[in-house]
């Protein structure tokens, strides 16, 4: 809640209740027309005769009240005459908070103002009300251009980390994890899109933890380098991955022909598991030990192993 709803609250209440309400119900004034900020200076494009020529100053001291420092962010503080609509603390960046409705609010309190002094209380109490009403479009707008900094510096993050991942050649070396930090990258923007930003940050955040454990380096083991005990199945197209030529890898078990103890160790989780053909990229197969081997972990293709003997 901006401090100036505070400062106009407190203008309703100087007026005094008698005069702010005592508009004739049918009484009404044309829309205020809003007046766009241009480099912090606000030049109304239909001032009143007798207007205020400081109004730049009043923008400033409004924001500023109370302020130690009134240079780049301010303190963003809840307003205790409407603590019900308080929004808790923030920096607020300049280019975010003059905006066109907080700049409207203090025109139309100056207006109120100078109709108070000319005695016209009708006026001044609906300019009043007018310039609280553009207070609160300026807090709405300030938190939604908040949220959506918030979400584009989540997607961000998450696309360095992405592009880092893609570097070290995540998507061989991490398969499963490479394809759930893509998938949860694709949700993020497709989220922002449709403006659900909490969604959109909470899916751009997956994509750090999914990838939380990509580094470029291997850690240095004492001895070999242990046979893989899992492997995670690559699309025909760029491994031809099947059965038998898994088996006959190096680091598996160095002969197609062992094809069948990979697939009785994973026909439970075969699409079909009455058909050792069909097999899915990304599925993620167990590779039993077969001369007594040590095996741990999942298959790393940034690592060497020595072949199965």
């Amino acid at each position: 809640m901006s401090r100036s709803i505070a400062i106009l609250s407190a203008i309703l209440l100087l007026f005094g209740a008698t005069s702010v309400f005592a508009r004739a119900a049918s009484e009404t004034l044309p829309e205020p027309a809003l007046h766009e900020n241009t480099g912090g200076v606000v030049s109304p494009s239909a001032a009143p005769s007798g207007w205020f020529p400081e109004l730049d100053e009043a923008v400033s001291w409004l924001w500023n009240f109370g302020a130690a420092d009134t240079a780049g962010y301010v303190e963003y503080q809840p307003s205790q005459v409407l603590a019900q609509a308080a929004t808790g603390d923030a920096d607020i960046p300049a280019s975010i908070r003059n905006n066109k409705y907080f700049v409207e609010s203090v025109r139309l309190t100056l207006l109120a103002q100078q109709a108070y002094d000319d005695g016209d209380y009708d006026a001044s109490a609906q300019y009043s009300e007018d310039a609280i009403r553009y207070a609160h479009l300026s807090d709405e707008y300030v938190q939604l251009q908040l949220k959506i900094r918030q979400t584009d510096d989540a997607i961000a993050a998450a696309k360095s980390r992405l592009d880092y991942a893609a570097s070290v050649n995540a998507a061989a070396r991490y398969p499963v994890e490479y394809s759930q930090a893509q998938t949860a990258f694709t949700e993020a923007r497709t989220l922002r899109a449709a403006q659900s930003w909490d969604d959109a940050i909470a899916a751009a955040n997956r994509v750090l933890v999914a990838l939380a454990n990509v580094s470029s380096e291997q850690k240095v083991a004492e001895g070999p380098i242990p046979l893989p005990a899992q492997y995670t199945v690559r699309p025909w197209s760029t491994s031809k991955d099947c059965l038998w030529n898994i088996a006959g890898r190096p680091y598996v078990y160095n002969d197609p022909k062992k094809w069948k103890v990979l697939y009785d160790a994973n026909k439970a989780k075969m699409p079909q598991p009455n058909n050792p053909d069909l097999i899915h990229p990304g599925m993620i197969m167990d590779i039993p030990s077969i001369k007594g081997e040590t095996r741990q972990g999942m298959w790393d293709a940034g690592k060497t192993y020595s072949p199965l003997k």
